[in-house]
């Protein structure tokens, strides 16, 4: 059996709640459109990074571009979101997801520059004993020829030698 409510709301609110927000007005077109900016960028800098890879040179291009859109989509949601506190309007859709799928994006993008300047003699080799191996027992052979290098190089990052 349904409850009775009073007409034009739901009545007076249980005690111990706070009270509730009051409705903001939405933000400028302007400023939508800029948060927008940032969720495409955030996104952008994500997938970019996951198709590039594929190829170690192009990788590098591909890495330091979504780095730079992983920090601009950073930059446009926290703009967006002071421009819509400081003129009292509600936070635009897609602001705080550009921060976040930026700060992402920024982050592999970094760390993924970051393995390219340590390991590139390693990485550079294998990718092209790799274009050269045109059988099973070859790829296996690069394959095996890369991991004792990398972890040779590990070894020696850690005893500082």
């Amino acid at each position: 059996m349904a409850r009775y409510q009073p007409p034009g709301g739901r009545g007076p609110q249980p005690r111990g709640l706070p009270p509730a927000r009051p409705q903001l007005p939405p933000p400028d077109p302007a400023v939508r459109q800029q948060a927008l900016a940032a969720l495409v960028l955030g996104a952008l800098s994500l997938i970019g990074l996951m198709l590039g890879l594929g190829h170690l040179r192009r990788g590098i291009y591909v890495a330091v571009l979504t780095l730079l859109f992983g920090v601009i989509a950073i930059w446009l949601g926290v703009a967006v979101t002071r421009k819509a506190r400081r003129s009292g309007t509600a936070r635009p859709r897609g602001a705080v997801s550009g921060i976040v799928l930026g700060g992402l994006g920024l982050a592999l993008s970094a760390l993924w520059l970051l393995v390219l300047a340590v390991f590139w003699p390693q990485l550079n080799t294998y990718y092209n004993c790799m274009s050269g191996a045109n059988t099973a027992a070859a790829q296996q052979a690069c394959h095996q020829q890369f991991t004792n290098s990398v972890g040779g190089e590990i070894s020696v990052l850690q005893n500082g030698k």
